[in-house]
């Protein structure tokens, strides 16, 4: 399994806790900065998919 899977997982997660924190607490920033960092995981996820993918294909 590729890092940035592992890494982007990790950055979705803490994003939605983020979000979820800023909805409660009623503090829009939070919550944007929550979406953005799950956003970011889930791209950082899908490249390590890819990258996971081609070294799968490489393999005889």
């Amino acid at each position: 399994m590729d890092k940035n899977r592992i890494d982007g997982a990790a950055h979705q997660a803490k994003g939605a806790v983020k979000e979820a924190a800023g909805k409660v607490s009623g503090d829009a920033k939070l919550e944007a900065d929550g979406q953005a960092e799950k956003a970011a995981g889930k791209v950082q996820n899908a490249v390590g998919g890819m990258k996971d993918a081609a070294r799968d294909a490489l393999k005889p």
